[in-house]
């Protein structure tokens, strides 16, 4: 099948991959346009693996201040070069993660930065409420999991669901980033504010 300069541009528009890597997906997929873009987010996850241990030293801190500055974010994404940092496909990433964060008030970057103490309180709820649910002991193990996954999903920004595509996750979103900078990116840290918070503690 010939693979055309608008095949390509349109696999470009919804994976923000090379042009090169899209031929060539194109070319293993034999043109499908779902398994050309399965084949980039494969490839975009195997180049994360590989740039994972590559120094990120430059970057942005992105500001966002949302509903008329009841909210605020600020979130310091980094990667290794000033020319990657300067981009605006880069920068357009950051301030979708600020959008994110805004919106989804995550409370981790990733499941890792959990505390076991909280994990454990989290477990404790979820066993609590499958006895009080009248679930047999068998199946209680499966659903504290099952909750916990759930929580994770919550409280974690890379396991979140993206606010614009809930098919894909900001891990995704994340290494998507990499595939198309060819660059190791970082989501160091990021504060949250939202204008009252804490006030009734």
């Amino acid at each position: 099948m010939e693979i055309t300069t608008a095949m390509i541009k349109e696999l470009r528009a919804a994976t923000n991959a090379g042009v090169s890597d899209c031929k060539e997906a194109l070319i293993k997929a034999d043109g499908d346009f779902k398994k050309a873009v399965d084949f980039l987010r494969e490839k975009g996850v195997a180049t994360a693996a590989k740039r994972a241990d590559r120094q990120a030293s430059n970057g942005v801190v992105e500001l966002y201040a949302h509903g008329a500055g009841r909210v605020g974010v600020m979130i310091e994404v980094n990667c290794e070069t000033d020319f990657v940092a300067r981009s605006e496909s880069f920068r357009h990433f950051a301030h979708e993660l600020a959008l994110q964060i805004a919106a989804a008030a995550p409370k981790y970057i990733s499941d890792k930065d959990i505390p076991e103490s909280e994990l454990l309180h989290e477990a404790e709820i979820a066993k609590r409420r499958a006895i009080e649910e009248g679930k047999p002991e068998a199946v209680a193990g499966k659903i504290v999991e099952g909750r916990l996954n759930k929580y994770k999903d919550e409280v974690c920004l890379l396991r979140q669901a993206h606010i614009r595509d809930e098919t894909v996750t900001i891990e995704k979103l994340l290494n998507q980033t990499i595939a198309s900078t060819g660059e190791n990116v970082v989501i160091r840290r990021f504060q949250r504010w939202e204008l009252g918070e804490g006030l009734g503690e």
